[in-house]
């Protein structure tokens, strides 16, 4: 196991290192001048030269690249241009709130999908399993922005039962704060429930039509026992991966619905910089989304020999 985790930190160091130079050129890619943005309708040859000079702006692209490459050496993500303050920081603030809608949600997706997709995994061709194939289908077909700008109509503006935007943390409102973060986590849970209940169902269709499913219902076995302690085991690897990705997905889809409930993490912080062209808090969020994202696929990998023991081999 040792050596294994050796060599997927070695093939996950330069997925890192690709992801830094591709952040790094695209974002400069973009139009505009952070330093011309702040000055906004001043037009002052000496003080946006001087702003240039101070923010880096001014060397060649290569030297600005050796020079983040250097600070990130050192663990410092660089100073943002729009805010003034540490990138680090910024993150560290927004990172919370987007952890708590990312984690919800894939435990939302598993508890509801597992079940759902085991059962028209069992009810196959049956007409229970077609709902489930219907709604699934209904699910993925909707994107979360629109099912955040519902859920805020039906019980925000129509039942008032919840807030519709803004964010407190527990500090704040205690166990109230946590009503700030309903409407959000259902929006992104319903697509993410839709695709892990369509790969446990696929999954659990395979082993349903395996021997030793005959045998063990030849036995005596109940249908529940035999789906929970027989099936369910063997179909998760499979899913394994997809909720792997559903995490990936959430860390970097939610930028939309966090902008569309005016919710302070990361995806915000990551628009608000693009618009301000704030490279440095732009280059901080998407190489933490990256390395988040390397980290769980390489946790996805380690944890599959626990539900396939042939890949301890």
């Amino acid at each position: 196991m040792p050596t294994y985790l050796f060599k997927r930190i070695a093939m996950a160091f330069p997925t890192v290192v690709i992801v830094a130079v591709l952040v790094f050129a695209m974002i400069r890619a973009i139009p505009g001048d952070p330093a011309t943005l702040m000055l906004g309708d001043i037009h002052d040859p000496a003080l946006l030269a001087h702003l240039r000079h101070e923010f880096g702006l001014d060397e060649s692209l290569p030297v600005q690249f050796l020079h983040w490459v250097e600070r990130l050496l050192r663990g410092d993500l660089g100073m943002s241009i729009a805010r003034h303050r540490p990138v680090s920081t910024l993150i560290a603030e927004a990172f919370p709130v987007t952890a708590q809608i990312v984690l919800s949600a894939t435990v939302i997706a598993c508890l509801v999908a597992i079940p759902a997709g085991l059962f028209a995994a069992w009810r196959q061709n049956h007409r229970s399993d077609l709902a489930v194939v219907m709604t699934t289908i209904l699910l993925v077909s909707i994107p979360s922005f629109w099912s955040g700008i519902l859920l805020i109509w039906v019980f925000g503006v129509k039942l008032h039962w919840l807030p519709t935007f803004g964010y407190q943390t527990f500090a704040q409102a205690g166990w109230g704060s946590l009503k700030y973060l309903v409407l959000p986590v259902i929006a992104v849970s319903l697509g993410e429930i839709a695709v892990v209940t369509r790969m446990i169902r696929a999954s659990s269709i395979e082993v349903l039509r395996l021997e030793y499913i005959a045998h063990a219902r030849a036995k005596g076995l109940g249908e529940g026992r035999v789906l929970a302690r027989h099936t369910l085991p063997n179909a998760f690897g499979p899913a394994l991966t997809v909720i792997g990705l559903v995490v990936g997905h959430l860390l970097a889809g939610g930028a939309v619905i966090e902008t569309v409930f005016t919710l302070p993490g990361m995806g915000r912080l990551l628009v608000e910089s693009i618009y301000a062209r704030d490279y440095p808090v732009v280059q901080g969020c998407l190489l933490v989304i990256a390395l988040i994202y390397v980290v769980i696929n390489l946790i996805v990998d380690l944890l599959y020999p626990l539900f396939d023991p042939r890949l301890k081999h």
